[in-house]
């Protein structure tokens, strides 16, 4: 690892060193990154990377080594002690090759397939695109699930728009058969979209098996787009989600992976800042 990002990481977690750990700890679950985190330097040296992620005591990660071949991450993590439960792959590509898909899955050991993006006209998702959606999710569910895959819809926000009396999130998760179609929750963007993570895993209990563990900067504005800037990815435990309450429901209803994921352009601070708040929690 370059020195000078190991001196960044020391520096940026001695603050949060002095956590009280005398009760039982919050979170209980293997450390997890998702591998977008650190999209600027998966590209220049996978290797690296992957020493970095090990370095700050990840796991488990989710996603790939960009043009890397699936085998080859698979074994580069392994020599770290890096598991891969879960790959992320874009629509269209699902839709078109599901079996590579699924061969992928297979070559880096992993047992889940999210996709995170439902493709959408001006920034708004339309019934069309949710019917669409759902016919394309029950097809490829089915036979990800035969070859011992689990897919995951990985919601994005802009789901929240209103469909009778609910959302197109709720008409999704409604219309999706559940033997085939399982849902992870990035609660940044669940909270971004004007939804309430706690309730909604409440709602739908055991259709969310994945989380992404995000903070969104208190007085950030919010909308339905799905998207906003870096600057709004803050530390875990100094935005404005109520990190505690979310993971005890999700130890209640049984989440399988949890996946720190940091969109900010300051990631090798803020990410140990953020493993240091987790394990800094404590059962009430």
């Amino acid at each position: 690892m370059n020195k000078f990002i190991l001196f960044g990481l020391l520096v940026s977690i001695l603050p949060y060193a002095v956590f009280s750990q005398s009760g039982q700890p919050l979170y209980t679950a293997p450390l997890g990154v998702q591998a977008y985190t650190f999209r600027k330097s998966f590209p220049l040296d996978v290797s690296a990377t992957l020493d970095t992620i090990k370095f700050m005591g990840f796991t488990e990660i989710e996603g790939g080594g960009g043009s890397m071949k699936p085998s080859e991450l698979k074994k580069l993590c392994e020599a770290r002690g890096i598991s891969i439960p879960s790959i992320g792959v874009g629509y269209e590509f699902l839709n078109k090759y599901p079996d590579s898909v699924a061969s992928m899955a297979k070559q880096m050991g992993a047992g889940f397939a999210m996709c995170a993006w439902i493709p959408h006209q001006n920034g708004v998702l339309t019934i069309q695109d949710a019917k669409k959606a759902v016919d394309d999710f029950n097809r490829i569910g089915k036979y990800l699930k035969e070859q011992g895959i689990i897919f995951c819809y990985h919601a994005h926000g802009y789901e929240f728009q209103p469909y009778e009396n609910g959302t197109l999130l709720d008409y999704i998760i409604k219309n999706t058969d559940p033997e085939y179609v399982s849902f992870e929750m990035d609660i940044f963007w669940i909270q971004f979209g004007g939804g309430d993570p706690v309730e909604l895993m409440k709602k739908y209990r055991d259709r969310w098996k994945l989380m992404h563990l995000k903070d969104i900067r208190k007085g950030a504005k919010k909308d339905l787009t799905g998207l906003t800037g870096p600057e709004n990815d803050v530390v875990l435990g100094t935005g404005e989600i109520n990190i505690p309450a979310i993971l005890k429901e999700a130890k209640k209803i049984g989440i399988r992976h949890y996946f720190i994921e940091d969109e900010s352009n300051f990631v090798n601070a803020q990410v140990p800042q953020s493993i240091l708040y987790l394990k800094s929690l404590q059962e009430k």
